[in-house]
């Protein structure tokens, strides 16, 4: 019996040190590190929650100044979905702490779900604007085949307008194109403000993978236009501004990822 003790503690001692070994030489990565706390910060901060109704109060400001100007053309605001008006950060945080990064097939299972929360302040400003007669835009980059899942979701908020739900339909995933036809097409739109979480949910002047500093020059020239027309909504897990970091190589090696952001970071090195 004692000799059968000894090698079942053996056997435990065994287990524990080959999954201390396993975690000494798998290093988590600083850039999903990063993101567990933004998805943290997202689900959690009352700051972000702050932030987000402080937009959303902004919009309603500029739906209420624009309805009391009669036009003949139709009112709208245009709208991204992800992270402006439905809240992954559950799927974001999973993905985070598994150290793992972005795979196409997890997030159309994710969607598919049509689960998501909603980013506050987001379905009672759109609710809003339709009672006030401005219709409601949906422009999203997901793919046309997320599209029974997205619809799922709005309504499962009862967000209005959910046929104008318009999907990327091929690789481009500028939204310009989109946008025209809403405010120039066969039954063209007065488009009040967009709402959005990446800067290319608003102009043109984001697509084509612009540098961090052709970014920042971009958004120093639209500076008054923020608060105004564009409506944007924070998020820290992802966007353009994190692949302009890598120069949108997504596919970068975590190691490779981590060096860009301890080589961007700038830090105190005039020491204590």
């Amino acid at each position: 019996m004692q000799k059968r003790i000894y090698a079942t503690v053996l056997v435990l001692l065994l287990v524990v040190i080959a999954w201390l070994a396993n975690q000494l030489m798998h290093e988590r990565s600083v850039v999903n590190d990063g993101k567990v706390w933004s998805s943290l910060y997202q689900q959690q901060a009352a700051e972000y929650r702050a932030l987000c109704f402080q937009a959303y109060n902004i919009a309603r400001e500029r739906v209420d100044a624009a309805v009391k100007v009669h036009t003949d053309t139709p009112y709208a605001v245009i709208t991204d979905i992800d992270e402006t008006l439905l809240d992954n950060s559950h799927y974001d945080g999973l993905r985070a702490l598994q150290d793992s990064d972005f795979r196409q097939s997890d997030w159309k299972g994710w969607t598919a779900k049509g689960m998501a929360d909603t980013v506050p302040g987001a379905p009672a400003f759109f609710k809003y604007a339709a009672a006030k007669g401005v219709a409601v835009f949906y422009v999203t980059n997901r793919a046309a085949a997320e599209r029974k899942g997205t619809l799922r979701n709005l309504l499962r908020y009862n967000l209005p307008d959910t046929g104008n739900l318009i999907l990327q339909s091929d690789k481009n995933s500028s939204k310009e194109a989109r946008r025209d036809v809403i405010m120039h097409g066969k039954h063209p739109y007065k488009v009040i403000l967009l709402c959005g979480d990446n800067l290319p949910d608003f102009d043109k002047a984001y697509d084509n993978k612009p540098s961090l500093a052709q970014r920042k020059a971009a958004t120093d020239r639209l500076e008054k236009l923020f608060g105004d027309r564009y409506i944007v909504i924070p998020n820290p897990e992802y966007n353009d501004w994190e692949g302009a970091l890598y120069q949108y190589k997504y596919s970068l090696p975590e190691k490779e990822k981590d060096k860009v952001v301890e080589g961007l970071l700038n830090v105190d090195t005039t020491g204590r």
